[in-house]
Formats: C-alpha cells, structure tokens, sequence
C-alpha cells in the first residue's frame, strides 16, 4: 500500500489505525508492505510506525526502513517483518534544487521471508514527483524517471514496482511515458496493472481511480495522483504475481472490480469532482471513509492505494522412487507426489501462486510429458514407469523444473533391479 500522508511530523493516530486496519464488511487494508511520502522526519516515522503496531486487528510486527533525510519532505517504507525481510536501501535520485527533482527517490531491496531466491526478491521505487504543469515541472519529473528507469535496467533479473505521488495528469506525459514506454532496453519497464491510461485529469470516466483530493473544501477527487506499476515479472500470471488481470482495464461501472485487487482505498465512484463520500460509502463504510479524509488534517491530500501480491509457491515431493526387485517385461510404475508447500499458515492458501510445473526422466524412465498446476497445500501423483525389456540395475533421475524460486530445478534418484524369472531361486 502507497499512502501520501500530506506534510506529516506526527499526531493524527487513530485516524491512520482506522484508515489501515478498521474492518467493513471484511475488508481492511492492513498492507503487509507500506510506503509513504510526505514525513517530514525520522520522528514522525516512528510515530507512525507505533500507531500501525498498536493498531486493533494490527499484526505488531511492523518495523520501519532506516530513515533517510533529504530536502524538502521524505519517502519511508514500514512492513511486516515475519513475511519481509529487507536486504538494502538507496537513493536512486538525489533531490536539490531545479533542474534537479526536488525530493530523494529511494529503493527498498526486500525478499519474502522464507524464500532466497531471485524471483522472490523484490525492488520498491517510492517516489514524489515535482508538482505543477510548467515545462519545468514536466522535466524535473522526467529526469527522476529517467533516472529510476535506467536504475531498474540493472536489477539483473529481481521483480520491481515503484509507488507514490507521481502528480501527473495524463499518461502521455514524458515521465509517465519514461516509465512505461518501450525502449531498446525494457529490462527496467513499468505497467500499470489496471491497464487504464488516458486522461485521468477531471475526467468522469476515471472516477474509480481518481486518489486526490478527499477532503472537504479543497480541490475535489479529480486527479489519478498515486499510482503503483509492476515490471513484467509480477504480470506474467505465473509465481511471485498480481492479484489479477493486467491485461484488462478496470471497471468503469463498479469500484469493485473481479479482475483487480488494486483498489483506490476509500474511492468507491461517487465522489467524482467531490469530497470523499462519508455516509453510505459502498467500499470501506463510513468510520473508514471519514479516517481517511482526517489523515490530510484539512489540507488538499490523498487517499491510499493498494494492490495483493501472490506469493511463489514452493515445490516438495515423494523421492526417491524405488521399484524395488522386478521380472523381465514386468509392467510396474510407482507414484512421485508433487506438493505446492508454500507455507499456508503464513500466506493463507488464497496469498499463494499455483505451483507449475514438468517432469522429465533419464533413459530408461517414463514419466507424464503434460505439465501440472497444483494448489496451495495440494499435491498432484505423477506416474513414472521403468524400461524392464532387459535385465540389470536400472538406475537414473526425474527431473522437476518448476516456478519454485528457490529451488526450480530438482533431481529425484529412481531405481530398478530387473531379473530374468530363472535368477529367482524358490525359498525351501
């Protein structure tokens, strides 16, 4: 979740608790992974920090991201620490004064807790672009893109996103344009993941994602200010992934969209060109609704975004496979069992991407040449069979190659012995 906490250096406690975690109707947000933008220093970070842990239905284990202070305000990020772990952080544009961008873009370097390998690491870009519609404004806002652009060009491979305030009207601005343009390089490529450009600037139609301004008396909720993009690894509809379709835009009849998690929290369509709609809000009722309105302090804000992220799955089995002592053309297969045993106490069976995956077997094995989409905390048997035409110890490997991240590849020992019937001697 991406939240601009507009000018923050503390108080405001219980309207961020019941913006966060507060319930309706089953929904909450309690982000496992929150960026901000806006705090104005390292203490308004840890009060922050404290209301989000001592929040009721808060899990407590929030920590925060060391605090690095720049000019003008600054981007943190806070997350759980029993499912994120985090590995590095740095300024990838330096803020000053103009041409430069105004304010510092960090990069968080995370990995999921219990997963090593690459595609369960993560790189978050949180960013607060130069505001304002002169030529100067456009190209401070470039440079930074330009800048996160070629940094994520040397990811080598980690999935990425960037979140925050990125205060563009349309998506045919050069910065938004920088980020999700394709170039000769698009190893560092950014997609929206609701598939919605355009115009989002006092436009009707882009109601359900309009983020800016919620409260009364200011500017009304016309702007697609806040945004989070994904790199093609978490679109790809396979392991560590977007809770939805990006490859369709979202709704523009309903805030609650089937195809998307991404959610503009508190926006539920009716407030177009308006304050954030209190009473009878459809999407998070209104004691939720009027917290997030009261985190701006009556100044012109923002509301959160949000988007769920599935899990990779990890890949177990049954091996080795042994046969045992078997005639001459005796016909035998044993069964390999296959498990999607990603950790379902931690995620939730729903947080955890299917675990895809193929066998392959070594001379004188056979196994299922069609490949297998298991569950959360399934399994699926596979039927491997052994060449028995003539006699000897058979022995080679199944190959597993699957979206486990940490382990794609894995090697299971099978073996036979096979017997002509006169090798077998009568007991007596």
């Amino acid at each position: 979740m991406d939240h601009n906490v507009t000018n923050y250096s503390g108080g405001r406690v219980s309207d961020f608790q019941t913006a966060y975690f507060a319930d309706f109707q089953g929904r909450h947000a309690r982000p496992d992974v929150f960026v901000a933008e806006e705090i104005v220093n390292g203490s308004a970070l840890s009060t922050l920090l404290g209301a989000m842990n001592s929040a009721s239905g808060s899990s407590g284990d929030y920590v925060a991201a060391p605090f690095v202070a720049g000019p003008d305000t600054n981007s943190v990020m806070i997350y759980r620490s029993s499912r994120v772990v985090l590995d590095s952080y740095k300024i990838v544009s330096y803020g000053g004064a103009s041409p430069e961008p105004p304010r510092n873009t960090m990069r968080y370097d995370v990995h999921l807790s219990g997963y090593s390998g690459l595609k369960a690491q993560l790189s978050i870009y949180v960013v607060h672009l130069k505001a304002g519609t002169t030529q100067t404004d456009m190209d401070r806002r470039l440079l930074e893109c330009q800048r996160i652009r070629a940094d994520a060009e040397s990811l080598g491979g980690r999935p990425f996103l960037i979140a925050g305030d990125f205060n563009i009207h349309n998506s045919s601005e050069t910065s938004y344009v920088e980020l999700v343009g394709s170039q000769s390089n698009n190893a560092g490529r950014f997609f929206d993941p609701i598939d919605t450009p355009g115009n989002w600037y006092s436009n009707s139609s882009m109601k359900f994602v309009h983020t800016q301004d919620p409260t009364p008396g200011q500017a009304g909720m016309d702007d697609r200010y806040d945004f989070i993009l994904l790199n093609s690894d978490l679109i790809d509809k396979d392991g560590f992934d977007y809770l939805g379709d990006a490859t369709k835009p979202y709704s523009t009849t309903t805030w609650n969209d089937p195809n998307h998690s991404y959610r503009a929290w508190g926006n539920d369509g009716t407030c177009y060109n308006t304050s954030l709609t209190v009473t009878n809000n459809q999407m998070v009722g209104s004691t939720i609704a009027q917290a997030i309105i009261n985190t701006t302090a009556n100044q012109s804000g923002h509301i959160p975004v949000l988007l769920d992220l599935l899990v990779p799955p990890k890949a177990s089995h049954s091996g080795p496979i042994d046969f045992g002592v078997l005639r001459v053309g005796q016909s035998a297969q044993r069964t390999l069992t296959v498990t999607n045993s990603a950790d379902v106490a931690k995620w939730g069976a729903s947080g955890i991407a299917d675990l895809r995956f193929t066998l392959t077997a070594s001379p004188g094995f056979t196994v299922p040449v069609n490949p297998f989409d298991v569950l959360a905390a399934n399994s699926v048997n596979c039927l491997v069979s052994v060449d028995t035409s003539s006699p000897g110890l058979k022995t080679g490997t199944v190959t597993i190659t699957s979206n486990d991240p940490d382990l794609p590849v894995q090697t299971v020992p099978a073996r036979a012995m096979v017997v002509n019937l006169s090798q077998i001697r009568p007991h007596g």
